[in-house]
């Protein structure tokens, strides 16, 4: 059943309004996914296309509670950009907000109060339209211990035990892992895109989860085990030139220490102006999309594994 989570008047006799998908098969566990705090991230609509489709094509095997938010920022969305258009600011560094505040305060503040209550949420993000990620969960050190069974069973490829800003304070999962409600954050693909391959990754997932949960009895979902950000540590590498970024390591290989990643390259001057190698053996979990590159501009994150 779709519901009206808030509706704030616009100008020009125009509304704003947050919907939710609530699909209910009973008594049972509650789990929430969010997705669209950025306008520029899409990913995770194809995620709740796919998990509506699904769940209500089999509602028989559904025992407890899915509510599902698939647009939290809609006027960033239909604008194309990633803050909160007019006001430019990132939704996700003004959690809880506020009853009274202003546009995004207020949807902020119900989105919160609409959660409240539930076993689980997951917050899906994509990365921004310059670096693609591989499907990863991202929790903070604090709330590792508590999360990282259920990061696990998300069928990701990593979990990064991070404090990013995706989980620090001012974001969604901050606020409600403080207030009692266990949220993880996804990262994956790529800004103003839809990564298919990922999407139907972290949908086996989903339903994983929901099996343990107690609140779905579908066709078991077969996961992978992530690496652990715990079990090595993340070296990112920055450009040391401005340039075109050309790659020539594939997105979420495992490199040796001293392979190249890519060149930066001078287009004026037909000369290469920085060879860019992994600084250690490990997993290329983070690789630079946009080829424009400026000194310092990321280019890559590996999962090191020598210990260093």
């Amino acid at each position: 059943m779709i519901e009206n989570i808030v509706t704030i008047k616009l100008p020009a006799d125009e509304e704003l309004t947050i919907k939710k998908n609530h699909l209910c098969g009973g008594e049972g566990k509650r789990i929430a996914i969010v997705t669209g705090i950025h306008g520029d991230e899409l990913e995770g609509q194809y995620v709740c296309y796919e998990l509506v489709k699904r769940i209500t094509a089999n509602m028989s095997s559904l025992h407890g509670t899915v509510d599902i938010y698939p647009s939290i920022n809609p006027l960033g969305m239909e604008s194309v950009t990633r803050a909160v258009p007019m006001s430019g600011l990132d939704m996700n560094r003004i959690f809880p907000g506020s009853d009274t505040g202003a546009i995004a305060e207020s949807i902020a503040a119900k989105l919160v109060q609409d959660i409240s209550g539930a076993d689980i949420c997951i917050d899906i993000h994509a990365s921004n339209i310059f670096i693609r990620e591989i499907p990863q969960v991202r929790i903070t050190s604090e709330n590792s211990s508590k999360l990282l069974r259920y990061a696990k069973m998300l069928n990701t490829d990593l979990v990064w035990v991070h404090d990013s800003n995706a989980v620090g304070e001012g974001s969604l999962a901050d606020t409600l892992n403080r207030s009692g409600v266990p949220t993880l954050v996804i990262e994956m693909g790529v800004g103003q895109r839809i990564t298919k391959e990922y999407c139907f990754q972290l949908l086996s997932g989903i339903f994983r989860l929901m099996s343990e949960l107690g609140i779905w009895s579908g066709a078991e979902e077969k996961v992978s085990h992530p690496m652990v950000s715990t079990d090595g540590s993340v070296k990112v590498i920055h450009s040391g030139a401005g340039g075109i970024f050309i790659p020539n390591a594939e997105h979420n290989m495992w490199l040796s220490k001293g392979s190249v990643i890519g060149e930066i390259v001078n287009p004026i001057s037909g000369t290469v102006e920085q060879e860019v190698s992994a600084p250690a053996d490990g997993l290329l979990f983070s690789l630079r999309e946009y080829p424009i590159v400026y000194e310092g501009s990321v280019i890559a994150r590996i999962l090191s594994m020598d210990g260093e």
